[in-house]
Order: structure tokens, then C-alpha cells, then sequence
């Protein structure tokens, strides 16, 4: 579960005001790799949405079923507001509905075949094919 924490307003570039959601995971626990000690944090990702401010508002609060993904993407800079530094980041957090989650799930279990399609029909006797000529044929 996720849960809506906040709202932001956003303009496109048509300069139409809009607003987004904040979502925010559970808690997770993460090892540091400056100090190698353990943090408690929480994922959190924006949603646009079609809401007017007051609905948004009402909403903060509010969970909705799935969980906040790391996703890779093309590199980008971030600042870092406390410090000023400047980092480049490869991923993203971004929401994932729960059935989408069991879809990634099952099809990340998939093993691949490493034959290839040409390698299979080169293994086919020719006796126990249906055409010998690239036509089909009624029996």
C-alpha cells in the first residue's frame, strides 16, 4: 500500500496549471555506503492527477494498493538541497499497482530459451512436416 502524503501544483508547458500527488511508500531499512550504517527511509514518487486543489487536500491521507519501484532511466543530474552538490542518478521512483507488481513478478521468473527460431526448424525431419514446399497442403 501507498500512501497519498501530498500535493503540488505543476504548470505544463502550455502554462495550464495542474496538480500532482505525493506518494509515499513503507518504510524500509538501508545500509549508508559513506558511513555503512543503517537508515530508515521511505520511497516516494508524484502522480499526476485531474483533481482540483481542495480534492487533493481531502485526499492526504488516503491509500491506494501497489508500492513505490526504483526504475532505471536514462542518467540526469540532481541536486542535493541540503549540501548543493550535484549527483547524476540513473533511476526513478515510480507507482506500481498491485496486479502490475504480480505481472512483473511472473514475468521476471520466465526463463529464455537461448535457441533460436532457425535453429529449430533446421532440427525438423522433413518427413513429419505438413509441406514440403513452403504450401499448405490438404491431406
Amino acid at each position: 500500500m501507498v500512501r497519498i502524503v501530498n500535493y503540488q501544483k505543476r504548470t505544463t508547458e502550455e502554462g495550464k496549471d495542474f496538480f500532482v500527488l505525493e506518494i509515499q511508500g513503507g518504510i524500509e531499512l538501508v545500509k549508508s555506503q559513506a558511513t555503512g550504517k543503517h537508515y530508515v527511509t521511505a520511497r516516494k514518487a508524484n502522480i499526476a492527477s485531474t483533481f482540483d486543489e481542495m480534492t487533493c487536500q481531502a485526499l492526504i491521507g488516503s491509500e491506494l494498493p501497489g508500492k513505490v519501484e526504483k526504475v532505471a532511466c536514462e542518467p540526469y543530474e540532481y541536486v542535493i538541497k541540503d549540501t548543493g552538490e550535484v549527483i547524476t542518478l540513473a533511476h526513478r521512483f515510480e507507482y506500481v499497482e498491485e496486479n502490475q507488481q504480480q505481472e512483473n513478478a511472473i514475468t521476471s521468473n520466465v526463463e529464455k530459451s537461448s535457441t533460436k527460431v532457425d535453429d529449430f526448424i533446421q532440427g525438423i525431419d522433413e518427413e513429419h512436416t505438413f509441406s514440403k514446399n513452403g504450401v499448405l497442403e490438404h491431406a
